[in-house]
């Protein structure tokens, strides 16, 4: 039966290029990011971009109307799909693809967070007090109250237009450990009309004014809804691995094995050291760095050349894969770096889709929701239908 699980070592390998968004959503306006296009923008102001490989699968055949080298003969097969929630951060993002509405968005707190939820933390963690608690970059705020908070033991809280309560602090003052129990203690304060999407830890290093984050970040996210791709696949007994960050953005629902990374090139390697393991299901990865280090900072150049150095590593994906392997390229929102601002962006994301059994040079069109994705993967491993999300694997299987 079509779409049905024949063989249970068949996989899916899904990668998330976390903020390479492909263009301003109808609704962008709404959001004050009219003109945003991270891929488009990023292309132009790097005079073009080295990425042979994900133009071969079609990237530039998305939207014809840019500068992107548009393939004649793509070996994958392409589109795009619109963000039915209402947010345009990690969270949601990644939770519409797995098939999760978000029609409420989360709160935010553009001038800091109320006076009774930081007496709360205080008085729930047994800290002095705590610095910021304004909305900032993390790596302007560290150097700013990084000083001070190694002096006073105070740890630095901010947020930012998402919908965030981040906890920064010197490994030296409180090791990560103590700092991710930080977190959890907010993210049980951070309930009902103050429930936040993430929590974050973000520790960092260094002496003033020289401070650098680690790799130790944690997010500390919600629950999603159960009817969602990774819970559905688990029940099905398959593998459901996860990449980077994945298992704190769906706070471990579904996962069945985990593992952090540090960077793009060691979500990268991971990734490839799981398709060449015996497993089944899904390989899920996130790569992060592209929205953390360059989207938010607004480095242009930083982002062409992540998006180069992914490219540089597409073969080696592809060629570790097996013949029933699906790979599945997108992003979760935008961030575009030569955007106002240092916030995420409302946009389309990309869809790239690979396999030596499924067709190449087909244009799966512009999906109405993230969640096309997920309710595709469903139906490769016949797990049970999700509440939104329209499978497209009739069009591109062979």
């Amino acid at each position: 039966m079509k779409g049905m699980v024949i063989n249970m070592k068949k996989r899916i390998i899904w990668i998330v290029l976390d903020s390479v968004g492909i263009g301003e959503l109808p609704d962008a306006a709404d959001f004050g990011d009219t003109g945003a296009d991270t891929l488009a923008n990023t292309w132009d102001k790097n005079n073009g971009l080295n990425i042979p490989n994900m133009i071969r699968l079609g990237l530039g055949n998305i939207n014809k109307n840019n500068n992107i080298t548009i393939c004649d003969n793509p070996i994958g097969c392409y589109g795009k799909a619109a963000e039915m929630s209402n947010g345009k951060d990690t969270t949601v993002g990644h939770w519409e693809m797995a098939g999760v509405y978000s029609p409420r968005k989360f709160p935010t707190y553009p001038n800091g967070f109320d006076k009774r939820i930081i007496d709360k933390f205080i008085a729930m963690t047994g800290i002095p007090g705590v610095l910021g608690n304004c909305v900032a970059s993390g790596t302007e705020i560290i150097k700013k109250l990084g000083r001070e908070h190694l002096e006073s033991m105070m740890p630095i809280v901010y947020t930012s237009a998402d919908s965030v309560f981040q906890i920064a602090c010197h490994e030296d003052i409180y090791p990560p450990e103590q700092l991710y129990e930080m977190c959890r203690t907010a993210r049980e304060i951070l309930v009902g009309e103050d429930q936040v999407a993430r929590v974050i830890a973000r520790p960092f290093v260094g002496n003033y004014p020289d401070f650098v984050r680690t790799s130790n970040r944690r997010d500390f996210s919600v629950k999603p809804d159960k009817n969602n791709i990774l819970e559905n696949l688990k029940a099905k007994g398959y593998d459901v691995i996860a990449v980077g960050k994945i298992e704190d953005i769906f706070a471990k629902s579904g996962v069945t094995e985990a593992v952090h990374t540090k960077d793009n090139q060691d979500g990268i390697d991971k990734t490839i050291e799981y398709i060449k393991e015996d497993n089944s299901g899904l390989i899920y990865t996130n790569l992060v760095e592209f929205d953390s280090t360059w989207g938010h900072r607004r480095d242009v150049k930083g982002y062409g050349l992540g998006l180069e150095q992914f490219d540089e590593r597409l073969p080696e994906i592809m060629e570790s894969m097996s013949t029933d392997d699906i790979l599945i390229i997108n992003a979760d929102h935008g961030c575009d770096p030569t955007f106002k601002g240092t916030d995420h962006t409302r946009e389309y994301i990309p869809i790239l889709l690979y396999g030596k059994n499924i067709k190449s040079g087909v244009d799966i069109g512009i999906r109405e929701t993230f969640a096309d994705i997920g309710q595709t993967i469903g139906e490769v491993f016949g797990t049970d239908k999700l509440a939104i999300g329209k499978s497209f694997l009739d069009s591109i299987e062979k």
